[in-house]
């Protein structure tokens, strides 16, 4: 174990970031707090952006931080975690939690609900973003979480848009798919069901894809038929990237008009916030909290495609999921998409407003 002191750094709270890789997290900085996440220790060392709880005990006493904000803990040993929070305890640091799931990305609902529960014993400061995740999380726990709402926000930062434009197309509908391949977000059926019931030659499909590792390439795994599929159909455009960066990001969704989320299950989607950035016509499937983020913004953001694979018979998932495609290309050629400088401009004070709000939570009776 090495031991490590404060290192010199702006003025303001030091908050480390579990992790700090999503743009999410890192937006999270402003006057009164800021980013250790990817900062050098006294002893050389760098602070990893995917930071986990097992590096931060190898590094105690944690005399460096004043805030351990905690995103996504599924992957953490239980009793790891518990020891992280235990020494937070003994260096007065802070602990936020911010509940983005309801229901586990990975593991057992139990296990899911287990680590929750450690955390509400430990009297972290937690966050939802929505009301009814809020409602959800007081079911699952039997006791209400002390929790501020404080929305996601924006994904693409509006300064980033400034000056920018969608770029033009030929008149057919551009359509987009990104992220890595989770089993809570159906791949394969839709970009078969889009290749297959797309009939405009002009349209295009483009799969902008986290670089794959061993885990995707099971006997379980369907990546192999995913890239036969892509390989099969020439308006379907594959682009790799090791980690996609933000702007990578957000040139394709300016050479793009409809962002394609599948979600077999969630909780909140950052893909869904993307889109209402770059006034892209979400296809969207209605699961969890996804229609309170829409309705947040007041009417500012259009209303997304649904598609409903929270009821019925999984084997209407493909009709339904077309149906959609449909009519989102219906709604374009009714109406083109541009980037709206009116969002934008709510977006900044939305900012403004979630920054006020984490400066009271990180603060609390500082």
């Amino acid at each position: 174990m090495t031991t490590a002191h404060a290192p010199a750094h702006p003025q303001g709270l030091r908050v480390v970031h579990v992790p700090a890789r999503t743009p999410y997290a890192r937006k999270l900085h402003g006057p009164d707090f800021h980013i250790l996440n990817e900062t050098p220790l006294p002893t050389g060392e760098v602070i990893p952006a995917a930071v986990n709880a097992a590096w931060l005990l190898d590094h105690t006493p944690l005399t460096w931080l004043d805030v351990l904000h905690l995103h996504h803990i599924d992957a953490e040993d239980p009793a790891t975690l518990e020891r992280l929070l235990d020494a937070c305890t003994t260096a007065g640091v802070r602990v936020v939690f911010t509940a983005h799931d309801t229901t586990p990305m990975h593991g057992a609902p139990a296990d899911f609900a287990a680590r929750l529960r450690l955390l509400l014993a430990a009297n972290v400061h937690w966050i939802c973003l929505t009301d009814t995740s809020r409602s959800a999380l007081t079911d699952l726990l039997g006791a209400p979480p002390p929790a501020t709402v404080i929305p996601h926000g924006y994904v693409a930062p509006p300064e980033k848009l400034l000056r920018r434009e969608r770029e033009q197309g030929s008149g057919s509908a551009r359509f987009l798919m990104y992220g890595a391949a989770r089993h809570s977000r159906d791949q394969i059926s839709p970009v078969i069901n889009w290749s297959l019931g797309t009939p405009d030659p002009g349209a295009t499909l483009q799969l902008l894809l986290r670089a794959f590792s061993p885990a995707d390439f099971t006997n379980e795994s369907r990546t192999p038929l995913l890239l036969e599929t892509a390989r099969q159909d020439p308006r379907i455009r594959l682009t790799m990237r090791p980690y996609p960066t933000d702007d990578d990001v957000i040139n394709a969704g300016l050479a793009s008009d409809v962002i394609l989320l599948p979600y077999l299950w969630g909780s909140h989607s950052g893909q869904l916030e993307f889109a209402f950035d770059l006034n892209l016509l979400p296809v969207c499937s209605r699961t969890g909290h996804f229609s309170e983020q829409h309705r947040q913004h007041q009417g500012l953001a259009p209303e997304p495609e649904w598609f409903d694979w929270s009821t019925g018979h999984p084997n209407l998932y493909g009709e339904r999921f077309l149906t959609a495609v449909e009519n989102a290309t219906a709604r374009l050629t009714a109406a083109p998409r541009h980037l709206d400088p009116a969002f934008l401009d709510y977006r900044v004070q939305e900012h403004k407003t979630i920054l006020t709000a984490y400066a009271q939570v990180y603060g609390g009776d500082r």
